[in-house]
């Protein structure tokens, strides 16, 4: 199979509508942001070099068989995907994989483009098994911690994850945190904790546009100082 791979960006929306309609099919309400927020993204992009945000889409002719969206959090040299969607009709066929390897290409170009030599690390979270609803649920989530410990990542557990509300309804939701290392020596638990200050600060505060008071919140059920 050869995928085709573009981004969709600020300026070119085309592919905007059936990735989110895919989107849509595949996350839970818990963990589905609206569709607003991947617009702010796209807009930041444009004024926050060198952080960046990416919105991947591959094509295998003209149906499109998986998405990805990340962000480059430049102060810490780190990617952070939040993500990676793979049409129902293409699974098992390796298009997760090459999916992600595009992704983490595009971000170690920021890295270098930010002056560093490679990208650092790549962080994202999953759900918990305690959040699913069904079996079958169950086993997607078992499937997902199985392909990203394939492709590289680690589960991080020393600290409680959570991520903030998506919702102004719903209260912050405990997550897996994983993490890939591009370069030699695993990160100390505060350097850890720098990496998921500039999630919170870039994707949380300055795209989803959460208040302060909810964020620091968060930071405290994980055992962490407030700093944004």
């Amino acid at each position: 199979m050869t995928i085709r791979w573009g981004e969709i960006t600020d300026d070119h929306l085309s592919n905007l509508e059936n990735a989110l309609k895919l989107y849509d099919q595949t996350f839970p309400i818990e963990v589905r942001e609206s569709h607003e927020v991947f617009m702010q993204g796209l807009h930041y992009a444009k004024s926050s070099f060198p952080n960046n945000f990416h919105f991947l889409v591959g094509f295998e002719k003209d149906e499109l068989v998986s998405f990805a969206t990340a962000h480059y959090l430049a102060e810490v040299n780190s990617g952070f995907i939040v993500y990676l969607v793979t049409n129902p009709s293409m699974r098992r066929m390796g298009v997760g994989e090459k999916t992600l390897a595009e992704l983490e290409s595009l971000l170690n170009e920021d890295a270098i483009l930010a002056g560093n030599d490679s990208l650092k690390t790549i962080i994202l979270e999953t759900e918990t098994e305690e959040m699913v609803h069904s079996e079958a649920e169950k086993a997607d989530c078992i499937k997902r911690k199985r392909f990203y410990e394939r492709n590289g990542y680690k589960q991080y557990r020393e600290i409680a994850y959570v991520q903030p509300p998506l919702h102004d309804v719903a209260g912050s939701v405990p997550l897996n945190l994983f993490l890939k290392d591009f370069q030699k020596g695993e990160q100390t638990q505060v350097e850890i904790k720098g990496i998921i200050r500039a999630m919170y600060q870039e994707k949380y505060y300055e795209v989803n546009r959460i208040e302060k008071k909810v964020l620091k919140h968060c930071f405290i059920k994980m055992g962490m100082d407030f700093i944004l």
